[in-house]
């Protein structure tokens, strides 16, 4: 594929349209791919009566998408206090939120114990933890398991969980269901999360192998009922335009010949499966639209942009590749080099170094591709960076905005009642 074939799921038009009222930079979502994709997830698990996804509330915390999810049954995946209260604001009931969190204070397991959530523990401790806090102990519960060493796949290291600080180890696993099962606790879960990002069709039927197997020798030992087995997230999506993208239909019935193959001759077969992905089910269905307001030539050629890496840490925090396309010039020869950049006072804030791009102009609007996850939510506000505003692209071609951007009022407003903050917005 050309490294410039890979297409904006929005027109220049339509842009220049939306800046006309919501001024860049924005993050803009397709309402169409993320339902067509949920659909997809749907239909490839419903050999398995009880599947679910729990979306990752982390990857992108925006109620109006969320919606979209639950109208396919999706849940939430949550990892703190805030998006717990998300989720619950959103009407989402107990069986539908998974609480997958770590190094977790003891009131948060109060807040998820409250609200009737799936309480995943990711350590041996947090049994102890939980029990002073909360007391009695749900009906439901589930563990996260590390293997250790390192996660292989056709003959390739996928990841490194031994230097993860996540989960239980094998020995601790055991102990915590044997533990649980004297507590009350009738129903249980295992969770496992090997790699991130697996553009591959192999990763999720691997892993339901090692915890389907897991899973029967728990049984087989302890005697507790596995009721769930969570493949959790880590399937990849296309960052690069030459990568060929996962397909989740295929991977769906990977995961069920693994399921059939071991599950149901030990008489297993009423395991549901859980996944929560958030990169799969949000992250090519969103991008970061901004504007060229600088150019600078001096030992390199650079573009300045006014999103920045505030907008979007990938590119700076992992050296992340982000598709750009320029709007307007898609057909155009990529032949000139640029650093595409923000204005953060640090110099990794660029979202692209030496990138071969058609030749840009003061004006011209840029589309970075696939940030529907782990883009807008990984925002912060050094520099007195302002967050974005996020906008819904309709199945009927409207739009809407469903996050204002904030404002300086905003980003002071823990200041609220100082001389400071009265000085700036005229308060007496």
């Amino acid at each position: 594929m050309s490294t410039n074939k890979k297409l904006p799921f929005v027109s220049k038009e339509k842009l220049e349209e939306i800046i006309r009222e919501i001024p860049t930079p924005f993050h803009i979502y397709d309402e169409k791919g993320i339902r067509e994709n949920a659909q997809a997830v749907k239909e490839a698990f419903a050999w398995n009566k009880g599947f679910r996804e729990f979306f990752a509330v982390k990857a992108t915390p925006t109620p109006a998408l969320i919606h979209i999810l639950g109208e396919y049954d999706c849940g939430c995946d949550c990892s703190s206090m805030t998006e717990l209260m998300l989720a619950n604001a959103m009407g989402f009931d107990g069986d539908h939120i998974m609480f997958s969190s770590n190094d977790t204070p003891a009131n948060e397991y109060q807040y998820a114990s409250d609200l009737g959530a799936i309480i995943n523990l990711d350590d041996i401790t947090a049994i102890d933890v939980f029990e002073k806090k909360v007391g009695k102990f749900p009906k439901r519960m589930c563990c996260r398991f590390n293997p250790g060493g390192l996660f292989d796949l056709s003959n390739g290291i996928m990841d490194n969980p031994g230097d993860s600080k996540y989960g239980m180890t094998e020995k601790q696993l055991f102990e915590a269901f044997r533990i649980l099962k004297e507590k009350g606790v009738e129903e249980f879960g295992i969770h496992a999360f090997l790699c991130s990002n697996a553009v591959t069709n192999e990763y999720y039927p691997k892993l339901a192998e090692i915890l389907f197997r897991l899973a029967v020798r728990i049984h087989e030992e302890t005697g507790v009922h596995i009721v769930f087995v969570n493949l959790s997230g880590g399937v990849g999506i296309p960052y690069e335009p030459w990568q060929e993208p996962a397909d989740i239909r295929v991977i769906g019935a990977g995961v069920e010949e693994v399921y059939n193959k071991i599950l149901k001759p030990a008489g297993m077969d009423d395991i549901a499966i859980y996944t929560e992905m958030g990169r799969f089910m949000m992250g090519p269905y969103g991008g970061l639209v901004t504007t060229c307001i600088n150019q600078k030539h001096i030992y390199k050629e650079y573009i300045g942009v006014d999103a920045c890496a505030c907008n979007l840490m990938r590119p700076a925090m992992y050296g992340a590749y982000h598709h750009i396309t320029v709007m307007g010039k898609e057909n155009e020869e990529c032949d000139h080099k640029y650093d595409v950049t923000g204005s953060l006072c640090e110099n990794n804030d660029k979202f692209a170094i030496d990138r071969m791009l058609p030749k840009i102009d003061i004006g011209d609007i840029l589309f970075i591709h696939d940030t529907g996850a782990h883009g807008f939510s990984m925002g912060y506000n050094y520099n007195g960076k302002l967050w974005s505003a996020e906008i819904l692209l309709k199945t009927d071609g409207s739009w809407e905005m469903i996050r204002r951007p904030e404002t300086p009022k905003d980003y002071f407003a823990t200041l609220d009642g100082t001389p400071e903050y009265k000085k700036m917005f005229g308060e007496n």
